[in-house]
């Protein structure tokens, strides 16, 4: 099987984990960059972690098809605190 069909019968899949702080007026702002990970273990692992740090967590996961600009739902891994809504 070509890499190319190889990838459209396996799409990618991000495993993302972002934190939120609060800025003094209030507002949720991004703790730390969004990291990405290779297992959803991973993702969790590290959200549970940060969730005791931060005023919110949220680890995700999603299939990607960036060659089409396609991505499946997000689906929640892990959740804790204040997040904004998942896009």
């Amino acid at each position: 099987m070509s890499e190319l069909a190889d990838a459209k019968a396996h799409p990618a899949r991000l495993i993302v984990v972002v934190a939120f702080s609060r800025a003094d007026n209030g507002q949720l702002v991004p703790a730390y960059d969004p990291m990405q990970f290779e297992t959803p273990e991973e993702a969790t692992r590290m959200a549970r972690y940060l969730a005791v740090k931060c005023a919110g967590v949220l680890a995700w996961v999603r299939d990607a098809q960036p060659d089409a600009g396609g991505y499946g739902p997000p689906t929640i891994l892990f959740q804790s605190g204040d997040v904004p809504e998942l896009e």
